[in-house]
């Protein structure tokens, strides 16, 4: 955005080759790693440090599969060589004491020899959140190219509309021309806002919607808890007649 990719030299000739397309270098950064063509490069070194990032995304993966469950095996058996186990207490009443007069609450400690730690448990569960985040990283990046698609497909819409609607009648001449511009003015606009800006605005909410819903909530978001029900002055009598 601190660029002026349109600015020229001397001579008249521009300085830069062209705006870079973002989407394009996302997309060709997994499929050409290491190659950056002239039309997306930003800076030097940019393929260097793509390379590098893709690489870094790759060791993640067993990185998230490996020390997790690597560190709670050290620190399980680093308990078990100190000595320390799992200490389980009952409590019983006896009646055998003598001179008491009553039965006695006896309160017994017993170390647990079975050990609960299953490496293969914890394995297979760091696996499924591995192989379900890597899928969901994967879904949710390329859920992004319909960005892309809707942009594609406004820009031959509006293309259309104006070489169909408003263009022919600014080469047109003779003493209709100005009848002919109101009313292809009057069909570009509704044309225009009708089928671009309503696409548009609907595809922006309906995409917000989709990523808050599917891509952000399912991180967390658990659904448990009182399903919501309307205001109603009917259920509230209702209810009422049934108490």
């Amino acid at each position: 955005w601190s660029t002026d990719w349109y600015a020229r030299d001397a001579s008249g000739d521009l300085t830069h080759v062209s705006p870079p397309s973002l989407l394009n270098m996302l997309i060709y950064m997994f499929l050409s790693p290491g190659n950056v063509s002239d039309s997306d490069r930003m800076f030097r070194g940019q393929a260097a440090l793509q390379t590098f990032l893709l690489l870094l995304a790759l060791v993640c993966v067993p990185w998230m599969l490996l020390v997790k469950p690597l560190i709670l095996r050290r620190e399980h058996q680093k308990i078990i060589s100190e000595g320390y186990g799992r200490i389980s207490s009952h409590v019983r009443v006896s009646t055998e004491s003598e001179g008491l007069g009553g039965a006695v609450v006896v309160a017994e400690q017993e170390e647990m020899e079975e050990d609960d730690f299953d490496f293969a448990d914890i394995m297979i569960n760091q696996s499924i959140h591995t192989i379900e985040f890597c899928l969901n990283s994967i879904s949710n990046t390329a859920s992004y190219l319909r960005l892309w698609a809707l942009s594609l497909a406004h820009a031959q819409l509006s293309e259309v509309l104006w070489t169909m609607t408003f263009l022919p009648t600014l080469k047109m001449s003779g003493a209709l021309q100005p009848v002919a511009v109101m009313c292809g003015f009057a069909v570009w606009f509704v044309l225009t806002f009708s089928i671009l800006i309503g696409m548009e605005g609907l595809s922006a909410f309906l995409h917000a919607l989709r990523l808050h819903w599917v891509e952000f909530n399912n991180k967390f978001y658990d659904g448990t808890g009182v399903k919501f029900e309307p205001f109603s002055f009917k259920a509230v009598l209702d209810s009422a007649e049934e108490q």
